[in-house]
């Protein structure tokens, strides 16, 4: 009998990672397009859950504009805040991707699961309003928590760093907020790992977790490191100088420090990141060509 899982958002960096990932033969995968399942409209995605007989829920849908959210709150919270409810009563096993924007960044440490949340702005309050949604349904549930997500899909820091890198020959990069880089294919292979246990054993642990890529960085460092990679592999590179957050002033704060620690998701899960660098290698290796050991 073949098996079902649903991710929402599946046409996402995460999304289309979690496709590209090897399920067991009995299991399919359904990774629909906003068109064909809308997280935005309750009668649109619950018609789509019902199409099938899922075992399993991944959402990484999103609305993602940090910045737009604070013109468009309301938008951010039916997506973030309120379809993850919607998903969540269905009574199937959900996962719920999250973000380190729950955090006000003010702690000196990495942020553990049960730390105090105190988003900055819309985006994070959204963010935390569909957790809080997911822990109050019927469904059994796992929040995943990650942060910097970077691929060779969509938009994101390291696509628009080769980008801005092919005709500006110096880059103006953050320097002064820390966080972890995280493969959206690292996060994909994680919430693999996750579904399967939990359609599988009743008992697998629940709750809120945290998965990032081993290490931090700034955003400047991270520039570097890609356009390091970058130019061994022959592809567009750039100098990066170092700036301060108030040097680039944006609608929305960004949390000062966003690095989460794994140490829970290992000790339930088993699943221990690998370091960002060796992340960062591979997206680069895919988007630019395979790079030699420097």
């Amino acid at each position: 009998m073949t098996r079902h899982i649903l991710v929402t958002g599946g046409q996402g960096q995460i999304g289309l990672e979690l496709a590209r990932q090897s399920w067991p033969a009995d299991m399919t995968v359904h990774c629909p397009t906003r068109e064909t399942c809308d997280i935005g409209s309750p009668e649109s995605l619950l018609a789509y859950v019902r199409s099938f007989p899922f075992s399993a829920i991944i959402n990484c849908a999103a609305y993602t504009g940090v910045d737009k959210a604070e013109d468009e709150p309301a938008a951010a919270f039916r997506v973030n805040g309120e379809a993850p409810g919607w998903l969540a009563d269905t009574g199937i096993p959900l996962i719920h991707v999250s973000t380190d924007y729950v955090f006000d960044g003010s702690k000196p440490g990495a942020y553990a699961e049960d730390d105090p949340v105190a988003p900055l702005g819309f985006y994070g309050a959204s963010k935390l309003e569909g957790e809080r949604a997911v822990l109050a349904g019927q469904s059994r549930a796992l929040i995943l928590r990650t942060a910097w997500v970077i691929s060779a899909h969509r938009h994101n820091f390291l696509k628009t760093m080769l980008r801005l890198a092919a005709t500006n020959p110096k880059l103006r990069v953050v320097d002064d907020q820390r966080g972890c880089p995280t493969s959206a294919a690292d996060i994909a292979a994680a919430l693999r790992t996750i579904a399967l246990r939990m359609i599988d054993d009743p008992s697998a642990p629940t709750g809120i977790y945290h998965f990032v890529n081993a290490g931090e960085a700034s955003w400047c460092e991270l520039a570097r490191e890609i356009f390091t990679l970058s130019a061994a592999a022959g592809g567009p590179s750039a100098e990066v100088e170092a700036i301060a957050t108030a040097d680039y002033p944006t609608p929305a704060r960004r949390p000062a420090n966003s690095r989460l620690s794994t140490s829970k998701i290992a000790a339930d899960y088993g699943i221990y990141p690998r370091d960002w660098r060796i992340a960062v290698r591979d997206i680069i290796g895919e988007l630019v060509g395979p790079v030699p050991r420097i």
